[in-house]
């Protein structure tokens, strides 16, 4: 028998630590090579991480939430025999490479004083005290008032002074149903791990640096919606559109000319990068949280195709096979809530991007249009606001709303949107 020690492996892309989001292995536990030990996670995607080799599972290193440094100690595994040479030699570079950890001096602990006694709660007045012990029920009704949140010294008790399930009844009936107290749910504590914890990290990170500023704008889709309607009646079999690959289309045709929208703010550098190609991040929501897939070269797609890699990335997000480099490199970053959308929304900017744009839920309302001889008449029509936030310190205000204008001119003449 021989004890190996597999350290953390490097994962590449200059990354130095990694987060245990979950283990699928515990001590005592045998496992084979190749075989999926532990869900790490590092700034840019979860990794699962195998074991290479065959053996019994001794000791492991640290609990969901924990922070591993490439090179530290994972588990150390017990195999029968000798461990392969390449297989130790490998794990013992991944150590000898490691930066060792800086010596730090225990601080002289502080002497803690002893707790004060705590004084006995004074007895509440009587009259102030309800004692349910006086009033006459069968355990059943208590039992009853008790799953209800019924105070039994509220309800009016039949001639006998006793109460009944039939009092009950008529007590609940005089308030309508419900009794004055609501149920009370126990309280739970949650560690923030894994990807919220990423989320968390990555939002505090956002407003902290960014000076986020908010416009929003509204859009009359009746005609985008309408065309919508015509292409998926004859798409065949292509996916069925929803307004999003539309609406991404419109923004990478109005980009050009607003180019301070598409750009990342170095802002330890002091560079901003405004780009050419269009890196569209989506914002999907997941059981995990959110994540942001991006569309590589969105401009070059046309609608069926950024249809096709819409739903592939929201897929690959939710199951958890999005890879790193589908997840990092976004440009300017789409998020909709769909028909959870809401009549405005402030999103938070996907640092380093400097913008995210925010469609809303499409509602109809009577409006004012032409009537075609000069005058207007009242028809109902589909609208939606576009909401956009940016990084004030690259983006001024009036860039934004003549950014927004311009799109939704293109919303509003949808067949623009098509033209090549």
């Amino acid at each position: 028998m021989a004890k190996f020690v597999f350290n953390m492996p490097d994962v590449g892309e200059g990354v130095a630590e990694a987060e245990i989001v979950e283990w699928h292995v515990k001590v005592g536990d045998t496992v084979s090579e190749d075989q999926h030990l532990v869900d790490v996670m590092t700034d840019k995607a979860t990794i699962d991480i195998e074991s290479p080799v065959d053996g019994k599972v001794l000791e492991i290193a640290g609990e969901p939430g924990d922070v591993v440094s490439v090179g530290a100690m994972l588990l150390v595994i017990e195999v029968e025999g000798e461990v392969p040479e390449e297989v130790e030699e490998a794990s013992a570079a991944v150590a000898d490479e490691a930066p060792a950890p800086e010596p730090v001096s225990a601080p002289a602990p502080e002497p803690v004083p002893a707790p004060a006694p705590v004084p006995s709660p004074a007895p509440a007045p009587a009259a102030a005290q309800k004692v349910e012990s006086k009033v006459l029920a069968s355990p059943a009704v208590r039992a009853r008032a008790r799953d209800l949140g019924i105070d039994l010294g509220d309800v009016k008790p039949a001639e006998d002074g006793r109460i009944r399930h039939s009092d009950l009844d008529a007590y609940l009936s005089y308030t309508g149903g419900f009794s004055a107290a609501a149920p009370t749910r126990g309280d739970e504590e949650i560690k923030v791990i894994g990807m919220r914890r990423r989320i968390a990290e990555n939002m505090a990170a956002a407003k902290r640096h960014i000076p986020h500023f908010t416009y929003v704008e509204e859009c009359d889709v009746t005609d985008l919606e309408a065309m919508r309607a015509q292409l998926n009646a004859n798409r065949g079999e292509k996916p069925k559109l929803t307004i999003l690959p539309l609406l991404i289309t419109a923004i990478c045709k109005t980009l050009p000319d607003f180019p301070m929208i598409n750009a990342r703010y170095d802002d330890e550098g002091d560079v901003v990068t405004r780009h050419g190609a269009v890196h569209m991040g989506m914002a999907a929501q997941t059981d995990a949280g959110l994540m942001v897939p991006v569309i590589r070269n969105a401009q070059s797609h046309n609608i069926w195709q950024l249809a096709n890699e819409i739903a592939r990335l929201a897929e690959a997000a939710r199951t958890g096979k999005a890879k790193s480099e589908e997840l990092s490199g976004g440009t300017l970053t789409v998020t909709s809530l769909g028909p959870l959308g809401g009549v405005a929304t402030t999103p938070v900017i996907n640092r380093p991007e400097v913008a995210i744009i925010g469609p809303n839920r499409i509602i109809e309302r009577p409006m004012f249009v032409p009537d075609g001889m000069g005058g207007e008449r009242i028809a109902k029509r589909k609208l939606m606001n576009i909401s956009i936030s940016c990084d004030h310190r690259v983006v001024d205000g009036y860039d934004a709303a003549s950014f927004i204008q311009a799109l939704k001119r293109l919303t509003e003449a949808p067949a623009l949107i098509l033209a090549v």
